[in-house]
């Protein structure tokens, strides 16, 4: 654990497995709620979006309100369109390999699309993915400490209160500036009042809005941490997945062997087929530690009162941020980290190492703030990789003269 101090703010660094279990999980109570955040909430949708919220009945409020769209109970019944989707993934890209990035963002963003608005996005030419992409590339850069200059106003939260035309380290921060709140709530809306939209979550949350007073501002954020939850996520661990295969293309013999052993030539695999394939399964776990998509966590935890660790004092309010990069590549967990070994996740293999949880990885946070999407990013990831795997040889690109393109594993963000 590092203190790592800006000006008069000291944020705690969780650099190691075991410590964000015993604080983060084990102590999920205390460590449920957000400090104060000038540029995310403040600057931004404030206590109206679950993601900022100070922890109390209005979170617990949100929570259940998004567990109604991504919640694990209800995503195992969004199976077959996810299943659905990814095979159409196969079909795009065999006619535009090259065009996998854009081929992963529409299969991803469709999904949520589905889910949340009961519409389908049919081509990575929609509007759509552009404007979901662009506000989450920004929400990602701000997340990042000391990454842009805005994040200065976390420490000297003064700056934050120059007027906007005479503060150019807001870049259209501020309420009513950002880009996302009016598209996501207009998404929203046309989902719920449209009578030929099929049921959808946006559906249930106008139905429940006037029950919990909620505002706009409150939908809007409902409707966009959808995407943040199940969008980017998932698109961005399939382009990890690329590139794993590309680098280390040692490990897919083995993947080879147990989908023609499991499922054979004449049909690709399915969710049913999942308890059958290990090394798939595992291959997903490295996927999702070796190149996490949140390197940091996502946004600080802050405990409600003073807490004692191992003699230290951690104030109330002070800022935790899980270090989620160091602990996927901390030797004594993960030997060798940079190297992508599916072998790590295999019981009673000898890579395999003592990792706190059932999960072996910590990509998607932890306690009460974990990624409420990780099971609907997780089941889509499973079968998407499972197919791709089942289907096509996954190699570096070629020069002009024939000869692989070496690739850069460390050249990737």
């Amino acid at each position: 654990m590092i203190t790592f101090w800006t000006g008069r703010r000291p944020t705690i660094w969780i650099c190691d497995a075991w410590a964000a279990n015993d604080l983060l999980d084990k102590r999920a109570a205390i460590y449920a709620s957000r400090p104060r955040m000038v540029v995310f909430s403040e600057l931004g949708a404030g206590q109206s979006n679950l993601v900022n919220m100070y922890y109390g009945d209005r979170w617990r409020l949100h929570r259940k309100l998004t567990h109604m769209g991504v919640g694990l109970q209800q995503v195992r019944k969004y199976r077959d369109f996810q299943n659905d989707e990814s095979k159409l993934v196969a079909f795009e890209l065999l006619s535009e390999p090259k065009e996998y990035v854009r081929h992963f963002e529409r299969y991803a963003t469709s999904v949520v699309s589905i889910i949340g608005f009961g519409r389908r996005v049919a081509s990575y030419s929609d509007p759509i993915i552009t404007e979901v992409i662009a506000v989450m590339q920004r929400a990602a850069e701000l997340n990042v400490p000391g990454k842009t200059f805005p994040m200065l106003m976390e420490s000297f939260p003064f700056l934050a209160k120059f007027p906007n035309w005479m503060a150019p380290w807001k870049q259209g921060l501020g309420k009513g500036q950002g880009r996302g709140r009016p598209f996501f709530y207009a998404l929203a809306e046309e989902a719920a009042t449209n009578p030929n939209t099929q049921q959808c979550y946006m559906k249930k949350i106008f139905e429940e809005a006037p029950k919990h007073n909620l505002s706009r501002m409150e939908i809007s954020s409902l409707s966009g941490n959808l995407f943040g939850a199940g969008s980017d996520t998932s698109s961005s661990t399939l382009i990890t997945f690329v590139l794993a295969c590309c680098a280390f293309p040692e490990t897919l013999s083995k993947a080879w062997e147990e989908l023609d052993r499991v499922v054979g030539p004449h049909r690709s695999p399915t969710f049913q087929d999942e308890p059958n394939l290990p090394y798939i399964k595992a291959f997903v776990k490295e996927v999702l530690r070796w190149r996490s998509v949140a390197v940091i966590g996502g946004q600080p935890h802050a405990p409600i009162k003073d807490d004692h660790y191992k003699g230290w004092l951690i104030p109330r309010d002070t800022w935790v941020q899980g270090n989620v990069w160091a602990i996927h590549h901390h030797e004594r967990e993960f030997p060798d980290p940079d190297r992508f070994h599916p072998e790590r996740y295999i019981e009673d293999s000898p890579y395999a190492r003592p990792f706190p949880g059932e999960k072996g990885y910590m990509t998607f946070g932890w306690g009460r703030r974990v990624c409420s999407g990780q099971g609907l990013a997780e089941q889509g990831t499973f079968i998407t990789i499972a197919r791709l795997l089942w289907g096509f040889k996954i190699e570096k690109a070629l020069d002009g003269e024939g000869k692989e393109i070496p690739v850069n594993i460390f050249d990737y963000t």
